[in-house]
């Protein structure tokens, strides 16, 4: 058998192409999730009762971010398109009405959020909060609601400068210019992780701001990302220079590969979030040991999400050029790779659950009685096993959405997150009296029930004829 007809995740030239892609992509990428788990971890040190309240900040930030990086995703899909066919010069008009929605969406969503916070969280945390012996007995759930509430408004002057930097690291990547993105990132990890010593350790003479400190840390690094990702952009790319008139239905494609992307990530990033809220419900010291645990799953997921991303712009190139078997082989690679992958962050995850414990919160870190780091160490092997599951959903659904099929991968996400997970956490953390380790068997039962649907939908889209799995790509005849 020659080279050319091996199965491709045994071509070495396929495997080192998804390398070279993937691993900038998700060292960047895990840059924004290492601004949590710092952010997490700062509070660990110093004032550990308050991470439930930014966790639970996230429930309608992370919601309006996926929202808004999942409509901006069509700039990496439709830019990787163009490079593949060689006309990454016309790609600039793509960029620039990726950025304007982005800014109006931003802005739209700060100006809602910010007068809603207080009375959505009292809702939340007072008036439909379900009883529990537990409730009460960390903080009064009228602190909760209060406290959680001026953390999302300060993160949502950040909200606008998260999406516009997002557009500009989905142009960069899908011109493939991933190591850009990746330099910015972790200098915004950096100067992020000085904020959070500044502001929430007391460092430098400042006043510690605990929950409120990390929330303004985030925000003011979220900016100055922006602007230095707008000035790379300016100076390297085609992305503020003319371009040629958009073929008709371009936009609305380009809405279209996001939208579905878009719903999908507002069902799963809604999904994960509403399990921060039952924790809480359980109370502040079940929130802090599953938040910590998500956070480690999460920082995993952005190894996925790289794979992910990658699997995405290699099948819209081969789209872009017409190459059907090269569609179906960047997506079984990218399923390979994940699960490769997977194995390997379970068994650091659990031969390391320990130390990795007592990095994420002080030793002697103690809520209702409820020592932290021993807890967060016991639900380390069952969180290894969740992300293999969760890095299948994103591979298979990033690699179906660029070829055309967006509503069913997005109908997958709905009842998975929604139909499946949260009603099994509620179930098993609450009435059945689980705690941490009930709420996040119901986060495995989800995203077991998202990978497994996903991959299987992915190999049914690649017996398909390529002319019904992309629609509205343009094929260059070979």
């Amino acid at each position: 058998m020659t080279t050319s007809r091996l199965p491709v995740w045994a071509r070495p030239s396929d495997v080192a192409d998804l390398m070279r892609l993937s691993v900038p992509i998700a060292i960047s990428r895990m840059a924004v999730m290492l601004m949590g788990v710092t952010d997490a971890i700062v509070l660990g040190q110093f004032a550990p009762a308050e991470l439930a309240y930014v966790l639970n900040a996230w429930l309608p930030m992370g919601i309006s971010l996926g929202l808004g990086l999942g409509i901006l995703l069509g700039v990496q899909v439709l830019t990787s398109e163009l490079l593949g066919t060689g006309r990454e010069a016309d790609s600039g008009r793509i960029f620039r009405r990726g950025l304007l929605w982005g800014a109006l969406l931003g802005g739209a969503l700060t100006l809602l959020l910010v007068p809603t916070a207080s009375s959505f969280f009292h809702w939340v945390f007072v008036t439909i909060a379900p009883p529990s012996e537990a409730a009460g007995i960390d903080a009064p759930p009228e602190v909760v609601a209060a406290e959680t509430a001026s953390v999302t408004r300060i993160l949502a002057f950040g909200l606008m400068g998260h999406m516009l930097s997002q557009a500009c690291s989905y142009y960069l990547e899908a011109l493939r210019r991933p190591l850009l993105v990746t330099i910015v990132m972790y200098g915004g990890v950096v100067l992020n992780l000085f904020l959070n010593l500044a502001f929430v350790g007391g460092w430098w003479g400042m006043p510690q701001m605990g929950a409120e400190g990390v929330a303004w840390a985030t925000s003011i690094t979220r900016w100055l990302i922006v602007i230095v990702m707008l000035i790379l952009v300016a100076r390297l790319t085609p992305g503020f220079r003319r371009s040629p008139a958009a073929p008709a239905g371009e936009a609305r494609r380009q809405l279209e590969v996001g939208t579905g992307t878009a719903i999908s990530n507002v069902a799963e990033w809604g999904g994960f979030n509403i399990t921060y809220v039952i924790a809480t419900w359980i109370s502040i010291a079940a929130n802090s040991v599953y938040g910590y645990t998500v956070q480690v799953m999460g920082l995993c997921f952005m190894f996925y999400l790289g794979i992910a991303s990658a699997t995405s712009v290699r099948v819209a190139e081969a789209i872009g050029r017409g190459e059907a078997q090269e569609v179906r082989n960047a997506g079984r690679l990218g399923v390979v790779a994940t699960i490769a992958m997977g194995l390997i962050l379970a068994i650091i995850l659990t031969l390391f659950a320990g130390p990795i414990s007592t990095l994420l919160v002080r030793e002697d870190a103690v809520i209702g009685g409820v020592a932290l780091a021993p807890a967060i160490a016991a639900l380390l092997w069952l969180a290894a096993l969740a992300t293999i599951f969760d890095g299948l959903q994103a591979t298979a659904s990033f690699a179906l959405r660029a070829q055309g099929m967006v509503w069913l991968p997005t109908a997958i996400h709905i009842g998975s997150f929604f139909v499946v997970m949260i009603p099994v956490c509620y179930w098993l953390g609450i009435t059945q009296g689980g705690g941490a380790l009930g709420v996040l068997q119901g986060a495995m039962v989800g995203v077991f029930v998202a990978g497994a649907l996903q991959v299987t939908l992915l190999e049914w889209k690649a017996a398909r004829p390529i002319k019904e799995r992309a629609a509205g790509s343009v094929f260059i005849p070979h």
